[in-house]
C-alpha cells in the first residue's frame, strides 16, 4: 500500500517524473487510456498527460504476495470524481539498493455503466 500511497501523492502533485521513478527502468505499463508505454521516458511521458491536471487518485491494494526479489499485487484505481475507475496488476522487482520498482503494469478500466 505504500508504493500505491506515494503514487497517489505523486498524482496530486501532478508529478510525472515521480510517477516515472516508481518503474523499474525498463519496465512496462499497459493502459486502455493511452499507448502502451516502455522504459522510464515513455511512463513519464504518458504520466505527463495523465497528471497534467492534478487529481485525487486513490489506489486501494486488494491482494498481494511476493517471493524473494519479485512481488505482484491487485489494487482498484479511482479519481476523485469517480469517472475513472479499474483495476491493475503489477509486477515490482528490488532494485540493487533493495527498493521496490514497478516492473509491469497492466491497467484495466471499468465498463461504462449506461
Amino acid at each position: 500500500q505504500l508504493l500505491l500511497d506515494e503514487m497517489a501523492r505523486a498524482y496530486a502533485a501532478g508529478d510525472a517524473e515521480a510517477c516515472a521513478k516508481m518503474f523499474a527502468p525498463n519496465a512496462q505499463l499497459h493502459s486502455p487510456f493511452g499507448p502502451p508505454a516502455v522504459g522510464r521516458a515513455e511512463i513519464k511521458s504518458l504520466h505527463q498527460d495523465w497528471t497534467a491536471e492534478p487529481s485525487a487518485k486513490a489506489f486501494t491494494l486488494l491482494d498481494q504476495g511476493s517471493s524473494d526479489n519479485i512481488a505482484w499485487c491487485l489494487c482498484r484505481f479511482s479519481e476523485g470524481d469517480g469517472n475513472e475507475t479499474g483495476t491493475s496488476l503489477i509486477v515490482l522487482e528490488k532494485d540493487e539498493g533493495g527498493s521496490w520498482l514497478i516492473r509491469s503494469c497492466c491497467l484495466h478500466g471499468d465498463p461504462e455503466i449506461v
